[in-house]
């Protein structure tokens, strides 16, 4: 039976290896049954990971972070690395007593070959020292192998005309991404390695000059930039509120600040709001012009040549908006990946979400688990911040107390232990609540709440809401007209 060879010299040891070998090979039905090819596989590869278990002790940790017993394509492999595991945890030795006397004890010996075999595995590999090597080889097909499992069962499915076609692509999706999570582990940095990048990283913002204690990416929010530093790499980060309090007023403020303030582009995905109504919420907060007023065409003179000279600057901010109506996670990946790598994106954000189209699971819960800790990923992938909104549930307003806690969060506790940071926005106002305990009125005010932040302070926020323009910004920075725009020849009449 031919195999997809590791490139590695085959020697005559694990030549009659896999001669000897006949009636263990486990072949799904459906990898037999697409076009009678024989599945991706390396003996070879497979071979050498086991002997090196037993040639060296230390190889089997390394092992164990990539593999598992059904990566291997031969049954009586698979059988092997299993009882070489237990005798791993009973911290006994794997040699050609132990382990055979370990598959005897399971009943599986003669089944895998017998002690001959053992004892040609280490004869087939004379050293451990390539034993990572060898692990990748067999994941890879074993993650190949499993793609194509998935396709026989998709392909099989989709021939069935009474089932439902998104169901099915909604199958095919939760499938596919159940293979993509079984990337290989990452492995440990060294502290020289992490003492190096360290060094580096405050050697460059010691060099920029700048003492204002940003680290990440700007909010544009003075004190919301002094507690949390800026949104921190690889940080996933949840903006909650129950509605109407402002979620998307508030998505949208950080996002302007962060791509017309700050030139940094920055990804929108819009599931619940057309991009149209997302621009006309822009203009009317970036102009200070009545969104209402735009929407029923009820603008005047004095506002229009507001809008002209905002919209040419907002043309030109590096702000990239999605607004499709159904965005699975899977498709939330794919495009943050592709704007990473054409615009170098440096903020995700996510209106919102609960709605995101999960994949099939046994309860909303759980739909909602892999929908954040699929977002988190994608921040640690791409190395850059996530925002998602997400709702609070209706306990909020049955307290007299009507601040948000972490509690509150709808549908999933795992929402909280996914997030680095959670941030509450409130406004009490919206509750005809008339002052902060402080005293002072809660008119077009509202305040951030950092519930929680995983490697920083928790603390509240309080900022300016201008509900006409739908925008949040820095108490000390609240006025009424709106910023002019120059253009190159020091004129105000932006061209777009």
């Amino acid at each position: 039976m031919a195999s997809y060879n590791s490139g590695n010299k085959q020697t005559p040891q694990s030549t009659s290896l896999r001669k000897r070998e006949q009636k263990d090979v486990f072949l799904p039905a459906t990898l037999e049954s697409l076009g009678g090819k024989v599945p991706p596989h390396s003996l070879e590869a497979e071979i050498a990971v086991l002997g090196s278990m037993m040639l060296d002790r230390a190889a089997i940790p390394k092992v164990i972070e990539i593999l598992q017993p059904d990566s291997f394509y031969r049954e009586s492999h698979k059988l092997i690395y299993d009882a070489i595991l237990g005798l791993f945890e009973r911290n006994i030795n794997s040699d050609y007593t132990t382990l055979p006397e370990e598959l005897r004890r399971r009943g599986v010996l003669e089944s895998i070959g017998g002690s001959f075999y053992i004892s040609e595995l280490t004869m087939s590999t004379p050293t451990a020292a390539n034993v990572e090597h060898y692990a990748r080889i067999v994941q890879e097909r074993y993650l190949k192998r499993s793609l194509i499992q998935v396709a026989g069962l998709v392909m099989t499915r989709a021939y069935d005309e009474t089932t439902d076609a998104l169901e099915e692509v909604d199958y095919a999706e939760s499938k596919v991404f159940e293979i993509a999570e079984q990337r290989l582990s990452k492995s440990f940095s060294t502290m020289k390695q992490l003492a190096h990048d360290t060094f580096q990283m405050i050697t460059k913002m010691s060099e920029g000059g700048s003492t204002s204690g940003i680290t990440g990416i700007p909010s544009g929010f003075t004190k919301l930039d002094e507690l949390l530093g800026g949104f921190q790499k690889s940080d996933f980060i949840i903006i909650a509120a129950r509605p109407s309090m402002g979620k998307t007023a508030m998505a949208l403020s950080i996002a302007r600040n962060v791509a017309v303030e700050y030139k940094m582009p920055v990804a929108f995905f819009s599931i619940e709001m057309a991009s149209s109504q997302l621009m006309v919420r822009l203009l009317s907060a970036e102009a200070r012009v009545n969104a209402q007023d735009i929407r029923t065409n009820r603008i005047s003179s004095q506002d229009m040549q507001k809008l002209v000279q905002t919209i040419g600057h907002l043309a030109e901010a590096p702000l990239f908006i999605d607004d499709s109506a159904t965005l699975t996670v899977m498709e939330i990946r794919a495009k943050c990946r592709r704007m990473k790598a054409e615009h170098d994106i440096k903020l995700v954000i996510v209106d919102y979400l609960q709605f995101v189209s999960p994949p099939k699971a046994e309860s909303r819960e759980r739909e909602i688990s892999i929908i954040s800790r699929s977002l988190k990923q994608i921040a640690k992938e791409l190395d850059i911040p996530v925002i998602a909104l997400a709702q609070l549930n209706r306990s909020v307003e049955s307290r007299s107390d009507k601040r948000p806690m972490l509690s509150d969060l709808r549908e999933s506790g795992s929402i909280e232990q996914d997030a680095d940071v959670v941030m509450f926005v409130n406004r009490p106002e919206q509750y005809g609540i008339s002052t902060w305990d402080d005293g002072s009125s809660t008119e077009n005010t509202g305040e951030l709440i950092i519930a929680k932040q995983r490697n920083g302070p928790v603390g509240d926020v309080r900022l300016a809401y201008l509900k006409s323009f739908a925008r949040f910004e820095n108490l000390t920075f609240h006025y009424d007209e709106p910023p002019q725009y120059l253009g190159a020849d020091g004129s105000s009449d932006v061209q777009f």
